[in-house]
Order: C-alpha cells, then sequence, then structure tokens
C-alpha cells in the first residue's frame, strides 16, 4: 500500500511538473492576461470585435506554455524562410502565418475592402483626397521620429505606417522590411499596435477633434453631393489603378486588389463575386489574419523596451495623422467662407469606416441635425488609398 502511495505521488508529481503550468514564465502570464484585456473590451465594450476577438484568441494561444502551436525561430533564420520545414516542424498557427509572410492575407483582405466601399462620395468631392493626403502627414513625421530613437530604416517603415491606422497595410509593410528577422522588433509587434489603435479611435480621437476645433466650426452643415453616374463608378477604380501604379510600382498590389474589388461592386455584372469578396472571403482571411498577427505576439518579442516605443511612436502617428486631417480641414473652412466642416479631415485615416462615424458623433453633439456621415466617408475612403501609396513609397524608400 506504502509503494502505491508512493507511485501514486510520484505520477501526480511528473504529471504537474510536466504541465503548463509548470513551464510558464512571468511573461506569458502577463500576455496571457492582456489577451483577456483585450477579449474584454471586443466583447463587452464592442471595441472593433471582428478585429479584436481573434487577435486577442491568437494571442492567448500562442502564449500557453508548450503548446507548440506557434515557433517564432522559423521565421527568424533568413529572409527565404523554408514552407517544407514549416509544414513539417510547425504548428498550426505557423501554417496560417504562412498567408501573412507570402503577403496574401492584406491584398485578399483589401479586395474585400474594395467590394464594400462606396468612393462615391469621394468622387462627387475631390477636395477629400486632400484631407485623406494630409491625414497621411502622421506617417512620414513619425518615420523621423523613430530614426531619431536609432531604429533601421527598416524599422522606422514599419513604425511609422501605423499613422495610417490601417492594420492590413501595416502588416504588409512590415512583413516586407522586416523579413530577415534581425530587427529588434517583429510584424506582431507593429500589428497589435496599428489593431490597438484602430480599436480605440472611440477614445483617441474625439479629445483631439474637440482640440483643434471650435463650436462654431463642429456645428457647420455641410449641402448635400452630388449623385454620382455608373459611369464615373466604373472609370474611378481603372484610372486609380493606372495612375497609382505607373508612379508608385510598389503601391499597385494594394491599390490594384483595392479597386478590383470596388469594380466588382460597381460594374453590377459581377455580383456573386462582389458578395464572395465582401462577405465569405472577407470574413474567412480576416479570421486567418486576426489568429495568426496574434499568434506572433510571443511574450519574449513584446514583453521588452522597444515595444514601449512601438506603442508611443504608433500613438503619435495616429494622433498626428488625426490632427494634420483637421487643420487641413480648418484651413479649406477658411477658404470655403465656412461651408466645409473640418471634422471631417479627422476621418482621413484609413480606419473605414470607424473615422468617420467618429467625425459623425461628434459634429452630431454639436448640432444634431448635423450627420457628417457621407461628406466623412469621402476622406475615409481617400485615407485608405492614401495609406496604400504612403506603403508604396516606405517600401521604395527602406528596401
Amino acid at each position: 500500500m506504502i509503494e502505491f502511495f508512493r507511485n501514486f505521488t510520484e505520477t501526480i508529481k511528473g504529471l504537474a511538473m510536466s504541465s503548463g503550468l509548470a513551464g510558464m514564465s512571468w511573461k506569458e502570464l502577463v500576455m496571457i492576461l492582456i489577451s483577456f484585456l483585450f477579449l474584454y473590451l471586443a466583447i463587452a465594450k464592442k471595441f472593433e470585435p471582428l478585429l479584436l476577438v481573434p487577435i486577442a484568441f491568437g494571442m492567448l494561444l500562442t502564449n500557453l506554455p508548450d503548446a507548440g502551436l506557434y515557433h517564432s525561430e522559423l521565421w527568424e533564420s533568413s529572409e527565404n524562410y523554408n514552407v517544407g520545414r514549416i509544414l513539417k516542424e510547425g504548428g498550426l498557427l505557423d501554417i496560417i502565418y504562412i498567408g501573412i509572410k507570402s503577403g496574401i492575407f492584406p491584398p485578399l483582405i483589401f479586395l474585400g475592402i474594395g467590394a464594400m466601399s462606396d468612393f462615391a462620395p469621394l468622387i462627387a468631392n475631390p477636395k477629400s483626397f486632400i484631407l485623406g493626403a494630409a491625414a497621411q502627414g502622421g506617417i512620414f513625421l513619425t518615420f523621423a521620429g523613430a530614426a531619431l530613437l536609432g531604429f533601421s530604416k527598416e524599422e522606422c517603415g514599419s513604425i511609422a505606417i501605423i499613422g495610417g491606422a490601417d492594420g492590413p497595410t501595416s502588416i504588409f509593410v512590415s512583413s516586407r522590411l522586416l523579413s530577415s528577422g534581425n530587427y529588434d522588433i517583429s510584424t506582431g509587434t507593429i500589428a497589435l499596435a496599428a489593431y490597438t489603435y484602430m480599436a480605440l479611435i472611440p477614445v483617441i480621437q474625439p479629445p483631439i477633434m474637440k482640440l483643434l476645433t471650435t463650436e462654431k466650426e463642429r456645428a457647420v452643415k455641410m449641402k448635400q453631393l452630388r449623385d454620382v453616374s455608373q459611369r464615373e463608378k466604373i472609370i474611378f477604380p481603372i484610372a486609380v489603378t493606372l495612375i497609382t501604379a505607373m508612379i508608385i510600382p510598389d503601391a499597385a498590389v494594394l491599390i490594384g486588389m483595392l479597386m478590383l474589388g470596388n469594380l466588382f461592386r460597381e460594374c453590377k455584372v459581377c455580383s456573386r463575386l462582389a458578395d464572395t469578396a465582401s462577405n465569405s472571403l472577407m470574413n474567412i482571411i480576416t479570421i486567418l489574419l486576426g489568429v495568426s498577427v496574434g499568434a506572433t505576439t510571443k511574450a519574449d518579442k513584446i514583453l521588452n523596451f522597444d515595444f514601449l516605443k512601438v506603442i508611443l511612436l504608433g500613438a503619435l502617428a495616429f494622433a498626428i495623422g488625426t490632427a494634420c486631417g483637421i487643420l487641413i480641414g480648418k484651413l479649406m473652412y477658411r477658404i470655403s467662407g465656412g461651408k466645409i466642416n473640418p471634422l471631417i479631415g479627422s476621418a482621413g485615416v484609413s480606419a473605414v469606416p470607424m473615422a468617420a462615424r467618429m467625425s459623425e458623433k461628434v459634429g452630431l453633439k454639436a448640432n444634431p441635425s448635423n450627420h457628417l456621415l457621407m461628406h466623412a466617408m469621402g476622406p475615409n475612403v481617400a485615407g485608405t488609398i492614401g495609406s496604400a501609396v504612403a506603403a508604396g513609397v516606405l517600401l521604395q524608400v527602406c528596401q
């Protein structure tokens, strides 16, 4: 009987020592708690749940000790990662991450965004391009700030693109620039910062909007936009693709997929393709992209001083982008004789349609009859195009 209890005790002890709890580090515990926080924000507070739920759960899975779902060492050896080795030795999340590493997921997300986007407000009011371009100021000013902090040009480009408030673009740029793995930051670091700020738009933007505008400016009602013909809607994506690709070839993949999705929508003869791109395909890629982004947030890669610098620079980029859009909006307000509400400038960041909704919300508080959503959608979709163009510029400069 004594021998039985001794063996039983040894067995229990062995199970305990081989369990995940025994091998958990304090960093992994912190990351798991952060994943719980993100799940709470997504589910209870409804902060961009379609983005945060898969990212947070991917973060949870990758930081489970000894689970073997993601192996960062498989991606750090060289630029030419070995797909065969990953399929043989990698876990589930490693295999899914191939979609990011190969540059497939972000363009497919852009295809879905294009199929869901209505560029009519932008076509009806081409001045929105100016606001969308202005909001990219956060990207290039933050590039300079990151350089002053000692980051390499590849890291500077990856950090700066956070200012576009566009998760897929941030992933696309950082995965290209940080492909060798010999850097202090990772694609996961960049993606986590980008998606965090996208989810926190309702918290970050309103104070900046109120600080830089007066009550009178926020209450401005804009006249209704003109109707846009179907011919214009069909010509627009083709023209934008041609012009952008000719000037900045590195932006062609994102702009091309964005405009292809929009052409599916507007030509009226590809309704099945438009429906698939904007629904089924978009949902599938969102799940895979979110989970694989969460997978890259390994504790040893995130909990360090460089991550803190990225978070601070990302916040700066986002704030500057919002402020630049508003300030140009104020200038247009004065030039137009008070006919343009500066609040729509804040929608120039690429977070569609969250930023446009925020312009509407703040405008309604100043004037309950002031509906700015359609006017703000112009700069908002212009910002999507602008962030893709900025991505192409960064790739040309930094690669």
